[in-house]
């Protein structure tokens, strides 16, 4: 009989010592155990809308999706409809001009155009500058392609936009490319011509690639920006988008990227060997999706902006302080002093009130004593919310 392999002489790759599991992935397993005890936990940490797509987005999938011949792979740079659906949006919202054969690349969730980006452009070694706070998967994909990360602060009192002085210190020789992220999540900041200009110009300055992921900007705010709006910027940026929050559709997996045609050949030879493509009933929808008028983002925006009262509320309740004018599917709060750190305060809440908010160390140390409400959740759970936490006086 031949002897099993032992596991404990496998061992995995350097790279996947080098991350960790998502929180998110390890928190909602908690989570699930907690409500497996009958604690009814509200979740107000994750930013995955909770409403459906527009009904005609729904009606052409299934529509679609009965067809016979439509389910067979499909083109590793999306169909046409759907290249020519995104560069009309880009032109009606963001005034910017996209060519939809040669400029455009839909992804399967922006979230796999971060590892795209990374695999194209990075070699071991490679800087890449991440924000800190910042989406953790810029980090994580970093490590993956065993980049070299320097982070860049960002500070409430600067209106958490990089400081230009700090980046300039920085050994800008070995870097080669900047995430970016604005509106900016965690932090809700909203972007202006006048720091995608400054972008523009660091990143031609000094050869170094801007990826600004955007994928909050029609949610809570009323001047949709874009960085490719700047003149020259397609040059040296990349600008991701996403349906995820814009339309309802994230367990979709519908995004894209914009930028010349050479960096979407370079991103393509990646991608092209990762993935065999959309299903074309998805894309077809998506492609109805992106033809939305003002009214499905007022429609949805009124929705949001009865919740996010409720936010506040919440914030106020827990003693934090917070910027009303930030944008997104959050409310970033400061904790106040009394609190010993923000990972502390969020367990208090989780297991005492049992509403689970977003600690912000997970998004850098700048988000240490700071927390994270979703705005993700019907206004009826909020409501709860607010009440369990003021019930159980936590501060």
């Amino acid at each position: 009989m031949q002897n099993s392999i032992n596991p404990f002489n496998i061992r995995p790759a350097n790279r996947v010592n080098n991350i960790s599991e998502y929180y998110f992935s390890k928190k909602l397993k908690e989570i699930a155990e907690l409500n497996a005890r009958g604690l009814d936990i509200i979740s107000l940490g994750i930013g995955g809308p909770d409403r459906p797509p527009h009904p005609e987005t729904i009606e052409t999938l299934c529509t679609e999706s009965r067809k016979s011949d439509v389910h067979g792979y499909q083109p590793y740079i999306g169909i046409p409809e759907l290249r020519r659906a995104f560069a009309d949006w880009y032109n009606r919202w963001y005034n910017v001009t996209l060519d939809p054969q040669k400029e455009i690349q839909p992804l399967i969730g922006s979230k796999e155009g971060i590892l795209h980006i990374s695999l194209a452009f990075l070699n071991a070694g490679d800087g890449v500058l991440v924000p800190n706070p910042g989406y953790p998967t810029y980090s994580s994909v970093s490590r993956l392609a065993e980049a070299e990360i320097f982070t860049y602060d960002l500070d409430e009192n600067n209106h958490w936009q990089p400081d230009f002085k700090q980046l300039e210190s920085l050994p800008l020789d070995r870097i080669k490319l900047m995430w970016v992220n604005y509106p900016n999540m965690p932090t809700g900041a909203k972007a202006s011509m006048e720091l995608f200009t400054k972008l523009v110009d660091f990143g031609k300055r000094h050869n170094i690639i801007i990826v600004n992921d955007n994928p909050y900007s029609f949610i809570l705010n009323d001047n949709p920006m874009s960085i490719l709006a700047v003149p020259g910027s397609k040059d040296i940026c990349i600008e991701m988008n996403s349906l995820s929050k814009s339309h309802n559709m994230s367990g979709w997996r519908i995004g894209m990227l914009a930028s010349n045609p050479q960096f979407i050949e370079w991103i393509l030879k990646v991608k092209s060997n990762i993935d065999s493509g959309m299903f074309r009933p998805l894309q077809m929808a998506a492609t109805k999706a992106l033809s939305c008028g003002q009214e499905w983002y007022d429609q949805l925006n009124e929705v949001y902006r009865n919740r996010r009262d409720i936010a506040e509320k919440i914030m106020k309740a827990l003693g934090c302080s917070y910027d009303p004018s930030q944008a997104g599917l959050f409310v970033w709060g400061k904790i106040p002093d009394s609190a010993t750190d923000a990972e502390s305060l969020a367990d208090e809440i989780l297991y005492n009130a049992h509403v689970f908010i977003t600690p912000g160390f997970i998004f850098g140390s700048r988000g240490n004593r700071y927390i994270r409400i979703s705005l993700c959740a019907p206004e009826k759970k909020m409501q709860e919310a607010l009440h369990r936490i003021e019930k159980n006086q936590i501060k």
